[in-house]
């Protein structure tokens, strides 16, 4: 007989009384490195799968909080960009097959009507984090924590796919109104660096010199009197983002036409 997974068990004993047990959120967790943008990305504790951070939302606790909470227990970091964008609720999205199976797994009798079986709504999120201050961790349900290629993901659990799909969307809707970089890049980097995260995130090419010109009209840049060393063609200039003009671009919007 398979020994009760215990800390599985405690959640799933106390999850009635402590959260709303019709809703959760699920953060699609971006970072960019070596040109690649990446989604961090929970290995099912069973199955050949992969899953979003996500988490169940306390009774008293916002819903903002509660994506907040998962976001920092996943990355060990605060203090980012979160962004809510879209509500998840096609009541084919949960599967209660799916779950029974995973905890007769773990041999945790349950019956079919139980809390987490239930239909579940989902709030999406999407954070933009610096790669490499991130320190992924797994959680209760999960294996293993990595980043993953956005253009390569493995195998998703549930609606998951979607949800990646539809951050997607969003972000690049983002571009078109708001800046974007701060979150992604280190605090200093040069114009092809911020030019490649753009058009990793956008997905097609840019011109360089309309790029160029567009992004220092913004005014939200400051050039730095420091070059990148050791590159074959003329060392492009450092630069830093001006976070007082940044965040006033993410107040009041700009006019990007990406």
């Amino acid at each position: 007989m398979l020994r009760v997974n215990e800390p599985i068990n405690q959640l799933l004993l106390a999850g009635g009384d402590n959260f709303l047990t019709s809703l959760s959120v699920d953060c699609v967790i971006l970072g960019f490195h070596e040109g690649q943008l990446k989604v961090l990305l929970l290995k099912h504790r069973y199955r050949d799968m992969w899953a979003l951070p996500g988490g169940f939302i306390y009774k008293h606790e916002p819903t903002d909080a509660a994506a907040y909470r998962v976001l920092k227990e996943r990355t060990g970091l605060d203090d980012v960009f979160l962004n809510q964008f879209h509500v998840f609720g096609d009541p084919g999205r949960s599967s209660k097959e799916f779950h029974l199976e995973d905890f007769e797994t773990d041999g945790i009798p349950m019956s079919s009507d139980h809390w987490i079986l239930q239909r579940f709504v989902t709030i999406g999120y999407y954070a933009l984090i610096e790669f490499s201050k991130a320190i992924p961790a797994g959680d209760l349900l999960s294996e293993n924590c990595q980043w993953w290629d956005i253009h390569e993901l493995p195998t998703l659990i549930l609606d998951h796919h979607e949800i990646v799909n539809k951050a997607l969307v969003a972000l690049r809707l983002q571009l078109s109104h708001q800046p974007i970089g701060y979150n992604l890049l280190p605090e200093k980097f040069t114009m092809p660096e911020l030019q490649k995260l753009y058009e990793t995130i956008l997905d097609k090419k840019l011109d360089r010199r309309n790029f160029q010109r567009k992004l220092l009209s913004f005014n939200i840049l400051q050039r730095l009197d420091e070059t990148k060393k050791g590159v074959a063609h003329k060392a492009p200039y450092y630069y830093k983002f001006d976070l007082e003009k940044y965040n006033d671009a993410l107040r009041e919007g700009l006019d990007s036409g990406w």
